[in-house]
């Protein structure tokens, strides 16, 4: 493996870890206290972790798996995931709320 695929493939592992640990957090609507310090509820946590490391996924699928212009859109919906989950979910320091 080159150093291309091998940072390819870290990059996949950590895209899973982060959606994987928003899903975790979305399903048991608990999160760690360091995370939830940081967001004013357990849902943005959740949705910032899922889609940061969907947008990860993606791009690495992207570009391991398609050429041309599928890499190029692959690449642009990732950009979106991560331009939405900065926009509307990103951290702000804070008393973290209830979710209702």
């Amino acid at each position: 493996m080159d150093l291309g695929g091998a940072t390819l493939a870290v990059g996949g592992a950590i895209g899973m870890a982060l959606a994987l640990f928003g899903v975790k957090m979305l399903v048991s609507g608990r999160a760690p206290a360091s995370t939830l310090r940081n967001f004013p509820a357990v849902r943005d946590a959740a949705l910032y972790h899922l889609l940061f490391g969907a947008a990860l996924l993606l791009m690495v699928l992207g570009q391991a798996l398609l050429a041309g212009t599928g890499a190029t859109v692959t690449s642009g919906v990732a950009i979106v995931l991560v331009a939405v989950a900065l926009i509307r979910y990103r951290p702000r320091r804070g008393r973290p709320r209830e979710d209702t």
